[in-house]
């Protein structure tokens, strides 16, 4: 059954890329990876007698749950399957209700007012990746630093919302990631539940870190260049996949040397090393990702254009063209400044949505301000924006 999943994913996902382009499916099932990690999970844990679930009408709910099926959390069956037989399995109470809501207005937050902006800047940016100066090309980086995690992290919330309107409670996947002093800490704390998966269904399988330093080193880079071919058929990927796995194994080798450093350094060289191997995830292809560091390094310290911006705020930035035009590039830049001051915000503060969730209580200050972050999210819809992961 096994073999089975994996060779669907990889008929759908992976011939274009094992044959050079010469053989490839013109559709892929809507969150295909994220299904398909799914089942392994399940069969892993019936198979090892971790969890058998006893409900077999319910496997059709755990493969579709609607809220996850696209791009996650990944739902470890021995968590999800005994929720279903809980009394607020599709009968909540008014604090689940209350927390729900409040999770899907963070989650749209975090989408539509910051990453959906930041997703403007990034896309310029890489449209004219040759012509960018350093510091628009660090710009562009960075955005793209908080737009991947607003967009997928806002997605999670969203979804831990809608389920705990049915009375069911999603794991955890975010956990301030860019807080991280570590690589190895960061994917303790970025999506977690694939981290998990990989862990404990490949690296520990493998052999884990008992079998010698060097096999530890390798297993470690194994599992790190198939969670790049997860994410994505290409090189670079592959190539993502591949830095993370240097970077811990740099770590292992570093060890409490490392630890001695002040923690204010150790986050800066975690942070700086994330926004570089981002390049590589969001990137084309690979020439393209070296035109973009390319211009980071040498592209000369002249300051961002104007042509960065065009597009963010559109609705807000015609009017503003139209009645006073001396003012739109300045305001524009000054959005920008807002939307980034709030994206790192949202992107360094302790703790999660969903842990708050459970804090969570409803007064009227608060409810006012969820309908009105809530209204502003729906009068910005424009067009159809996609999640990024949903792309996985």
């Amino acid at each position: 059954a096994a073999g089975y999943h994996l060779a669907v994913l990889a008929a759908f996902k992976y011939t274009g890329f094992l044959t050079g382009g010469a053989v490839a499916p013109s559709w892929v099932p809507l969150g295909l990876s994220f299904f398909t990690f799914q089942q392994l999970w399940l069969l892993k844990e019936a198979y090892t007698g971790e969890f058998r679930p006893d409900q077999a009408g319910a496997l059709p709910l755990y493969a579709f749950f609607f809220p996850t099926v696209t791009s996650g959390p990944i739902l470890r069956p021995g968590a999800f399957f005994p929720q279903l037989k809980r009394e607020k399995c599709l009968a909540p109470d008014g604090t689940d209700l209350a927390a729900g809501l409040y999770a899907i207005c963070c989650g749209m937050v975090k989408k539509v007012l910051l990453a959906d902006p930041l997703g403007v800047v990034v896309n310029n940016g890489w449209a004219r990746a040759g012509d960018l100066s350093a510091p628009a090309a660090w710009l562009v980086m960075l955005a793209y630093t908080f737009q991947l995690y607003l967009d997928f992290s806002g997605y999670c919330d969203i979804a831990a919302g809608a389920a705990r309107l049915l009375g069911v409670r999603l794991p955890v996947n975010f956990d301030s990631p860019y807080r991280a002093l570590s690589v190895g800490a960061f994917w303790k704390r970025w999506h977690i539940t694939l981290t998990t998966f990989l862990r404990e269904c490949l690296y520990i399988p493998l052999g884990g870190s008992r079998r010698g330093r060097g096999r530890t080193y390798a297993n470690i880079l194994l599992v790190f260049l198939a969670s790049g071919l997860w994410h994505g058929a290409g090189w670079t990927f592959l190539v993502w996949g591949g830095l993370h796995g240097l970077a811990q194994i740099l770590e292992r080798a570093w060890g409490v040397g490392r630890e001695r450093l002040p923690a204010a350094l150790r986050w800066g060289l975690t942070f700086l090393f994330l926004n570089v191997a981002w390049v590589f995830f969001r990137a084309p292809d690979l020439p393209a990702a070296g035109a973009l560091m390319s211009a980071a390094v040498s592209g000369g310290l002249a300051l961002p254009e104007a042509w960065l911006l065009e597009g963010l705020l559109s609705a807000e930035q015609t009017a503003l063209a139209a009645a006073a035009p001396a003012l739109a590039e300045p305001l524009a830049w000054l959005a920008l400044g807002g939307i980034g001051a709030a994206a790192a915000w949202a992107s360094l503060l302790p703790g999660n949505t969903i842990r708050r969730m459970d804090t969570f209580r409803p007064t009227l200050w608060r409810g006012a301000a969820l309908a009105v972050l809530g209204s502003w999210c729906v009068l910005s819809f424009s067009g159809i924006t996609t999640f990024i992961y949903s792309n996985f």
